[in-house]
This record gives C-alpha cells, structure tokens and sequence, in this order.
C-alpha cells in the first residue's frame, strides 16, 4: 500500500496536487498541501502517481506504508546451524 507525504522544505505552494487529486490534497491557508496519513485507495493510485511526477519541486511523494514489524519467529526458535549451549 502506498501513502502520499510532503515534504515541507521542498514544496513552494504551486497548488497542481491539489488541482491533480482534489479527493486527497487539500490546501491550507498559504497555499500548502495537506495530505491525509491513510493509504491512497487503490481507484486512486494513478492520480497519485500523476500528482507526484507533476510537483514542480518534487515535493510530493508516493511511499510504502510501514505494515509494522515482523511476527515472532515460528517453531523452536533454534537456527539452522547454531549449537546450544548449556
């Protein structure tokens, strides 16, 4: 899944993300994008990817989001390999 993010020392208040994806970027009082911090729905996704590649400063970007961390390992917990101790 993706997620849109801003990065505020690029951008310069062009506004064409929020022309391009009107349903995910909106515009604060200065002219600033403000994006939600869920995923970008999937009907969605190419309007993203659009939006980004039109920032005039690159400072739209479309990332991975964190799917957090890893499950415990499954079985004995031993490694393939590894002697015990003890």
């Amino acid at each position: 899944m993706k997620r849109l993010r801003v990065d505020p020392i690029a951008c310069d208040a062009h506004g064409l993300c929020a022309e391009l994806l009107p349903e995910l970027v909106e515009l604060d009082e200065w002219g600033y994008p403000v994006v939600p911090g869920g995923p970008v729905p999937t009907h969605l996704l190419a309007h993203a990817r659009r939006a980004v590649s039109a920032c005039p400063t690159l400072a739209l970007l479309l990332v991975d989001v964190e799917r957090g961390p890893a499950p415990p390992p499954q079985g004995n917990g031993k490694v393939p390999g590894q002697v015990q101790c003890g």
